[in-house]
């Protein structure tokens, strides 16, 4: 099987090139040019990259940048070399610097001569990275807020809800203090849908909940939290303020490109469009469900699916989960190997990006020690992944599109050939 995990990473690369951030905002900018000076705020995960692509086709005509990423994120030297402003946010629990960054976000808008045109660069992370509270809140509560939120299981939507009640800035809240002025904003979409107000929980683009929307969201919350969630939501300023809005790269984007070096690589290739958004455990068994009765070939999924954590986690992350319960299912199979790994190149704590896993997975785990069912109840996939050999580590990426998950059924020659 060396060929085919090494072949499924190289998949799973091509998938997140292909929606890198500098190169996305680069081709755009490329073929929608901005006329003037302008000043950049680039904000979220990919947002050093991002600046960098902006830089890349506008040159002098940036005047003024400000780039607020997680740590770790940001090429400080390049981003310094053009003048920006450089800021690390707590993720993915907001810290005091996260405020600071906040701060500092509403302090350049404020200086900027009001005919300059800003140009937006927003990114999945934003919600974490900078924050402004609203009057009467403290870090304290936000950082509950988060770390509940961060092992609540709860869809983006609804916590998005949460998020924007307790921010001056999400929800479309950063219009007010943008007062009418020209802007432009391309973003990297980590979202479902792939809308805007979703994206970075909203900093530019308001909009009404549904009926019922707020209620459902509130539901089960514990009252500590739910004593401080304004059900009104956030305040919003003038949608007008915002002259153009575009996605420049998304989920669809990362699978159409991982699909396109499958082929290369010689394989019948499927991309499956349902977004994978179930528990991860449920969710992985479901996958490697769909392996054992596919054709060979590779088999292409993305989405973002959810775990409900213990009281004291271990080690990992959704994707490792994901994979982990779906080595449960394939083992035993040689023919089967299966990729489940985040495009930011995060995946929880521990610098991973995900797992890569076979048919041996568990033989090698057990080997050292453990065993599926007490690892995936204490939420410890990474800890097993890590003996059996199977994380991807790739560092940042420079992009963020939610995950990818990638599974492979070798042919019966193929296989004989690599053994």
């Amino acid at each position: 099987m060396e060929q085919a995990r090494a072949d499924l990473l190289q998949i799973f690369r091509a998938g997140v090139a292909g929606v890198a951030g500098r190169a996305a905002v680069r081709n755009h900018l490329q073929q929608h040019p901005l006329q003037g000076p302008c000043a950049v705020i680039a904000l979220g995960k990919a947002a050093g990259d991002m600046a960098l692509g902006a830089v890349d086709v506008l040159a002098e005509q940036v005047v003024d940048g400000l780039a607020v990423s997680k740590p770790g994120h940001l090429d400080r030297a390049a981003l310094a070399r053009h003048g920006f402003q450089l800021f690390e946010g707590g993720h993915p629990v907001p810290d005091a610097t996260s405020l600071e960054a906040g701060s500092a976000l509403l302090a350049f808008i404020a200086r900027q001569p009001e005919e300059r045109q800003l140009l937006f660069l927003i990114s999945g992370g934003t919600s974490a990275v900078v924050e402004v509270l609203k009057p009467g809140l403290d870090l304290a509560q936000l950082q509950r807020t988060n770390q509940w939120l961060l092992g609540s299981g709860l869809g983006i939507g609804a916590m998005n809800r949460i998020r924007r009640s307790l921010s001056a800035i999400k929800g479309g809240g950063l219009l007010r203090f943008l007062r009418g002025r020209r802007v432009s904003a391309l973003l990297v979409s980590d979202v479902p849908g792939d809308d805007p107000a979703v994206i970075g929980s909203g900093l530019l683009a308001a909009k009404p909940e549904p009926a019922g929307v707020a209620e459902s969201a509130m539901a089960d919350l514990p009252d500590w939290l739910r004593s401080m969630v304004d059900r009104g939501g956030g305040e919003s300023g003038d949608p007008g303020s915002i002259s153009e809005l575009h996605i420049v790269a998304s989920l669809h984007v990362a699978r159409e490109a991982a699909a396109a070096k499958a082929r290369e690589l010689g394989y019948a290739t499927r991309v499956n469009h349902a977004f994978i958004n179930a528990e991860a455990e449920n969710a992985g068994r479901r996958l490697a469900l769909e392996l054992l009765d596919a054709l060979p070939g590779v088999h292409i999924w993305g989405g973002e699916p959810s775990v409900q954590l213990p009281e004291q986690p271990g080690r990992g992350g959704r994707n490792q989960h994901l994979a982990l319960a779906a080595a449960g299912v394939i083992e035993g199979h040689e023919d089967i190997c299966f990729l489940s790994a985040g495009t930011d190149g995060d995946d929880g704590p521990g610098g991973d990006a995900g797992a890569l896993v076979d048919g041996a997975t568990l033989a090698r785990a057990r080997r050292e020690g453990f065993e599926l069912e007490a690892t995936l109840a204490g939420a410890d996939s990474g800890s097993l992944l890590a003996a059996s050999g199977d994380l991807i580590h790739t560092g940042p990426t420079g992009t963020n599109v939610m995950d990818l998950m990638i599974g492979l059924r070798v042919e019966h020659e193929r296989l004989t050939n690599d053994l």
